[in-house]
């Protein structure tokens, strides 16, 4: 499972010129699912993004969480970070899951932040969307599941 997470100001998504996800302060998280992500790697990544300590304190130094600052999150279904492209230009996907597989992970993704509280809006998986954002410093993070970098 891979994610881009983005510390924003606010963000919001819109399908087909309408608004079906909006957050203030909190993350951005593009989250990709590979085709041999299971529920372990699901876990770590809940866990990762939700305590990455990101966010600055009274001393401005970046030491507090999402939960911490009881911030928000929009994740929106991104299936071309798996995009391989190591050899020609057009990228290879065949390292991201199936879309079953895939909508099935984004969801419970999505369902375990509201469980730790989290005020979470999403896209719509699979749809044509169109985000914006203010990232914030700007802080992007990239993480990995399998670690790899």
């Amino acid at each position: 499972m891979r994610a881009v997470v983005q510390r924003v100001l606010n963000a919001n998504v819109k399908v087909n010129g309408d608004t079906v996800g909006k957050i203030g302060k909190g993350l951005l998280v593009f989250l990709g699912i590979g085709e041999d992500d299971d529920n372990k790697d699901l876990e770590y990544m809940v866990e990762k993004i939700l305590g990455l300590r990101i966010f600055e304190d009274t001393n401005s130094k970046m030491n507090l969480s999402l939960l911490d600052v009881e911030g928000e999150i929009l994740v929106i279904s991104q299936f071309t970070l798996y995009g391989d492209v190591r050899k020609g230009k057009r990228p290879s996907f065949s390292s991201s899951a199936r879309p079953e597989m895939a909508e099935s992970m984004y969801n419970k993704f999505i369902a375990m932040c509201k469980e730790r509280g989290i005020k979470a809006e999403e896209g719509i998986f699979g749809a044509d969307m169109k985000v914006e954002l203010i990232n914030d410093g700007p802080v992007t993070i990239l993480i990995d599941s399998k670690k790899i970098f």
